[in-house]
């Protein structure tokens, strides 16, 4: 049997910690913009702080107010406000970038980056409401306005009244809920009565709904996810509300609104990029995982092999090279798609729905990509990992979690370009879930999904 190499006891007092590695992707696009650096990098300082106080957040179900307050001051929540709100109005690789780098120490904390790039939706309803959204979170430490349930199967329900809706019901998910001043939610009625499509979403006020304590979950615990609910009907002015049939071309049209490149999305490549904005986490979390891998295998004993540490074992070497390979292949194909987007953004142009439905398949696979490569580092390091203390596991579980998500998963993805390429009519949906409303004569075989 052939002797494993001798020890070298004295290897740990020779290398420095290792940084978080910069990834060349980054400094190689043209699309990153001197404030998406800025915001980049200023984030990149806080993750010692966001990954010690991971544990807490989980604890709490939500953001530690340092944390909280931390990434507030370095602009994450005014990455996707326009300019007339004094935002950034950033495009898609510099959302990647910053997402990416929050998520390095804390999935839930890129969660939060993800939750501020809705407020595009807010902005595509009523002027009258998106005054009021804008007047009360001037000053506001965190995002502006979430959502829940606004595109699920099951939302609330509400009933039309002069000036308004009465509006009642329970919404799951309301990512970042305990941080924000207001809620879209989605709503179902009477399209006989209300005279639309029969769904529309409604802006929340924060004290017309109780945050659920419900939010108890094996992953993602830190975004705050819990439900919102209405137990008796409330009063919304009918500048408050949208119908889901008027959304898509609401969305579309923001880039005659506002301004800044962000704004320059067409509703395609806009809402690819709020899904690379979501699956960046991934990319983040793998990425951290790969250092605090490096960190722990150079200071930790096997259990069963002689030698001086993990690191030193070839096994251990060979699943660092697999784990940086696949997430190398990830970001290629994350960072290009939001590289895509800008430059068809640059020139006006938008996706066609297929070209969008593939894309969004890609990007999900190499999300779940950064998922294997993060189980492989922490299955290689071994029962370490499973303490709570260990922020390899959190990466773990926030990694199922997060590829979990209905909008997201490969097998759905991956059925309907199936559909396409068998030369079979894609399925009509709105949000990944709900029936989008069109003749049912209509013939169309061209027809994907709009996700949002």
């Amino acid at each position: 049997m052939t002797a494993p190499p001798p020890p070298s006891p004295a290897r740990d007092a020779q290398l420095p910690p290792m940084p978080p590695p910069v990834p060349a992707s980054a400094v190689a696009s043209p699309w990153l913009t001197d404030e998406g650096r800025k915001i980049r990098d200023r984030v990149r300082e806080l993750i010692p702080l966001i990954r010690s106080q991971a544990r807490e957040g989980e604890k709490i179900a939500a953001l530690t107010p340092e944390v909280l307050e931390a990434i507030n001051d370095a602009g994450v929540f005014r990455m996707s406000m326009p300019l007339e709100w004094g935002g950034y109005a950033l495009g898609a690789r510099d959302l990647v970038e910053v997402i990416s780098a929050l998520s390095e120490g804390d999935g839930s904390a890129g969660w939060a980056g993800f939750v501020g790039v809705g407020v595009k939706n807010v902005l595509a309803m009523d002027a009258q409401v998106v005054d009021e959204v804008r007047a009360e979170t001037e000053d506001w430490v965190g995002p502006a306005i979430v959502g829940a349930s606004v595109f699920a199967t099951k939302v609330g329900t509400a009933r039309p009244v002069d000036g308004g809706w009465m509006v009642h019901g329970k919404w799951a998910f309301g990512s970042c809920c305990k941080h924000a001043s207001w809620a879209l939610v989605g709503i179902e009625y009477d399209p006989e009565a209300g005279g639309g499509s029969g769904r529309g979403m409604v802006a929340l006020r924060r004290e017309q709904y109780e945050i659920l304590d419900d939010w108890d979950v094996m992953g993602l615990s830190g975004s705050s996810s819990n439900s919102l609910r209405v137990r008796d009907e409330v009063f919304v002015p009918a500048h408050r509300f949208i119908d889901l049939g008027e959304f898509p071309l609401r969305l579309q049209q923001l880039h005659d609104r506002y301004t800044g490149f962000g704004y320059g999305q067409r509703g395609l490549a806009l809402l690819l990029c709020a899904t690379l904005a979501n699956l960046a986490i991934t990319l983040g979390m793998a990425r951290g995982a790969l250092h605090c891998f490096t960190e722990q295998a150079n200071k930790r004993k096997p259990f069963t092999l002689p030698y001086a540490t993990i690191g030193d074992m070839a096994s251990a070497q060979v699943a660092a090279g697999k784990a940086l390979a696949m997430i190398n292949v990830a970001a290629a194909t994350i960072e290009g798609a939001a590289d895509q987007i800008d430059a068809r953004t640059a020139e006006g142009l938008d996706f066609t729905p297929p070209e969008e439905s593939e894309i969004s398949l890609s990007i999900a696979y190499a999300a779940n990509l950064c998922e294997d490569a993060i189980n492989l580092l922490q299955k290689t390091i071994g029962s370490s990992t499973v303490s709570l203390s260990n922020p390899i596991q959190r990466f773990v579980r926030d990694a199922r979690v997060l590829t979990s998500h209905g909008a997201i998963r490969i097998d759905p993805l991956a059925e309907q370009n199936g559909r396409r390429l068998l030369g079979l009519p894609p399925f009509a949906m709105i949000g990944g879930a709900v029936p989008e409303r069109r003749a049912a004569t209509d013939p169309s075989r061209d027809k994907e999904p709009i996700r949002a």
